[in-house]
């Protein structure tokens, strides 16, 4: 039997030929190349075509091959072929729309992978016609939204999802693909609702119908009016949300479980379990940390969500099982290309169980939890500029959800409290947390939890001076809320101060290191003014008197740290220099600890002396506190529970923009038609045919 060679699209030579032959479709698509129109010697010229099997290689490679002077020669053609896919979508043989919508995709690709620096008008002529392109666009429009909605194939729902997928991200910049423009008036939003709405078309398509919609969401936000934004930001559909913040909860979830087999089987052995790990995500260095490998996209889509909604807010608080996902037999999704681990869709069986029996002794867990144990693990390591990019969105996404007053009630109500086991760097000087000592709080414990755990272990050389200016905004952002509502935190305060006095001590320790690439002035302002709330409104919102005498021992305990630092700013605010305003700005924010300081050092000074002590035990250093409390004076600072809002445009938009880049070449990798099994599309629709 002659074999199909892959690339060529010719059949092997056998004992009888001379010449390699060509199989009839890449004949059928050299005529398609060829400047007659094809159906002057065959009528049925496209009704065949479409009956064929496509041959995406050879069909994008004579595309690929021809420059833009070639491909008008043939436009009529390329126009013709165009126009009789989009026709093709419409017939009622399953396996001229698989064609069809095959070839399309072909096509799309083809045509920008030669004509890169071409213009989106030529980009449009060459396909469609600049002419007809109106027509033509709305066309396929509703035929991918009739196929999406309608009660076909589900191999054929996700073969539009794929097609959408490869004319989004075709170009590197999704906002200079001018083709959307059509995407945008002919808009299928509604349909990609629908699918998420849906219990079983959520559990099929609902992964690629989310990324798509976080694409879509991007295209030229800050030019003009993109009607995805302004339609997912009024959608209230109960369902709609739940769907989508489903999609995005499993995804995570299904990430998160990956990581932890992973750092079990790392933690089994290094050597031994190496091989095991090559071509995966997850890469052990010399310090045997674990990488991995981001996925933008999701986390994309739950900013959107979190940003432009607040009704979505709702979904992240939902309560729900904890469920072992390994356990729950996975169903492949049809028709789906293979992907590397944590960008995978999760699996179809947790996807269709929204409602699952609760066990009264099953921890329960809802999509913030969830999203705060993947912040976690991204939040590790952020050498790399994807698990950077990745760290900087989550910190973007609590920003949000901490400016939020809805959000702010859940993650404080005293009557949700959730047990949650953040990831943590492994370190030398300390030892790893047995999950079962992790107490149940409220939510809002877990995050500044995170918000510690980030400032501890991300002192070094390469400061990530951004990720820490966002960390400690979110900090002061919820302790505002605190401090408005009165609600008393039974947090451990004291790991926060002690955090946060580490960081002023680094900041100190490289100062001229630091000072060359960063504005070391602004994140210790920001530090000394969450002292300040403390010292300020502390007795409105910690937990116990004792809490504010403890604020008051670390402070006396870590004078010198507030002492050299008063000193530096002082130097620099006294010289002329471009730091000479924001180092004003800190020594006047360092007023009342340097009171503090300079009030009770002296009168424990005298507590010692009196009493024959060398060195006093944290108790008698209270006792002294507690009694000289009544002479201390402190000025009022005004603005300390103020903050400014978050905004994406203009500060974030540099950003946004870089990051949907690079989401987009990530989904155009990995969403390749090319690499869908036709044979089994082919075989499903020839059975129903």
């Amino acid at each position: 039997m002659a074999q199909t060679e892959k690339k060529a699209g010719l059949l092997r030579r056998t004992a009888s030929s001379k010449k390699p032959l060509k199989e009839k479709v890449v004949l059928m698509y050299d005529e398609i190349f060829a400047k007659e129109d094809p159906t002057k010697n065959n009528p049925r010229f496209w009704d065949e075509l479409f009956l064929m099997k496509v041959n995406l290689e050879y069909l994008e490679g004579k595309l690929e091959a021809l420059d833009g002077d070639e491909v008008m020669k043939i436009k009529d053609n390329i126009n013709s072929l165009f126009h009789h896919c989009v026709q093709a979508l419409g017939e009622e043989h399953q396996i001229k729309v698989v064609n069809a919508l095959q070839t399309l995709c072909a096509l799309f690709r083809g045509v920008h992978q030669k004509n890169k620096s071409a213009t989106g008008f030529d980009i449009i002529n060459m396909l469609m016609g600049f002419d007809k392109a109106e027509l033509r666009m709305k066309e396929l429009m509703e035929s991918l939204d009739s196929l999406l909605c309608g009660d076909g194939s589900e191999s054929l729902k996700s073969l539009c999802l794929k097609l959408l997928l490869c004319l989004v991200t075709v170009t590197d910049n999704i906002s200079q693909n001018t083709i959307l423009e059509y995407v945008m008036i002919n808009s299928i939003f509604e349909a990609i609702l629908q699918i998420l709405s849906d219990v079983s078309s959520r559990a099929q398509h609902g992964y690629d119908a989310v990324v798509l919609l976080a694409l879509l969401v991007n295209y030229r936000k800050y030019e003009s009016v993109n009607p995805y934004i302004v339609k997912l930001s009024i959608v209230d559909d109960e369902p709609t949300l739940d769907g989508l913040g489903m999609v995005i909860h499993h995804a995570l979830t299904e990430y998160n479980r990956q990581y932890k087999d992973k750092e079990e089987e790392n933690q089994g052995g290094f050597f031994s379990t190496l091989t095991s790990m090559v071509g995966s995500m997850f890469i052990a260095d010399a310090d045997e940390k674990l990488s991995v490998q981001t996925n933008e996209a999701i986390l994309l889509a739950l900013y959107e969500a979190v940003h432009l909604n607040r009704n979505f807010i709702t979904v992240l608080a939902q309560s729900h099982p904890e469920i072992d996902i390994a356990t729950t037999p996975a169903t492949p999704v049809p028709a789906s290309p293979t992907t590397p681990l944590g960008t995978t869709p999760p699996s179809l069986d947790m996807m269709n169980n929204p409602e699952l029996p609760l066990d009264p002794n099953l921890q329960t867990s809802n999509l913030l939890i969830t999203f705060l144990k993947y912040s976690s693990i991204i939040m590790q390591d952020t050498k790399d500029e994807h698990r950077l990019n990745s760290a900087r969105l989550c910190l973007i996404i609590l920003t949000c959800i901490a400016e939020d007053q809805y959000a702010d009630a859940f993650l404080h109500d005293d009557n949700m409290n959730f047990r949650v086991n953040l990831h943590r760097m492994p370190m030398r000087h300390r030892k790893k947390a047995a999950d079962k000592n992790i107490p149940s709080r409220p939510l809002v414990c877990a995050v500044l939890d995170l918000m510690v755990e980030f400032v501890v272990t991300h002192m070094m050389k390469e400061f990530p001076m951004d990720l820490y200016v966002r960390c400690v905004q979110i900090i002061h952002k919820l302790i505002c809320y605190q401090k408005k509502c009165r609600i008393r935190m039974h947090y451990t305060w004291r790991d926060l101060w002690s955090a946060l006095i580490n960081l002023l001590k680094f900041l100190l320790s490289n100062e001229t290191s630091l000072l060359s690439k960063h504005n070391i002035f602004q994140l210790a302002l920001q530090v000394v003014n969450l002292f300040n709330m403390f010292i300020t409104y502390g007795d409105t919102f910690l937990p116990t008197p004792s809490s504010y005498d403890e604020l008051y021992y670390e402070i006396i305990r870590m004078h010198q740290v507030f002492d050299n630092l008063y000193c530096m700013v002082l130097r620099v605010s006294t010289n002329a220099g471009q730091w000479k305003e924001p180092a004003s700005k800190v020594t006047h924010a360092l007023v009342n600890v340097r009171a503090i300081i300079n009030h009770f050092n002296p009168k424990i000074e005298s507590y010692a002396a009196v009493n024959h002590i060398s060195q006093l035990s944290e108790d008698q250093v209270l006792e002294v506190v507690r009694s000289n409390y009544d002479t201390l004076t402190l000025k009022l600072q005004d603005g300390l529970d103020q903050f400014e809002r978050y905004s994406e445009q203009p500060r974030e938009a540099g950003f946004f923009k870089e990051l949907v880049r690079s989401i987009s070449l990530n989904v155009r990798k990995n969403v390749s038609l090319s690499t869908m099994s036709q044979d089994v599309l082919l075989k499903e629709f020839s059975s129903i045919s």
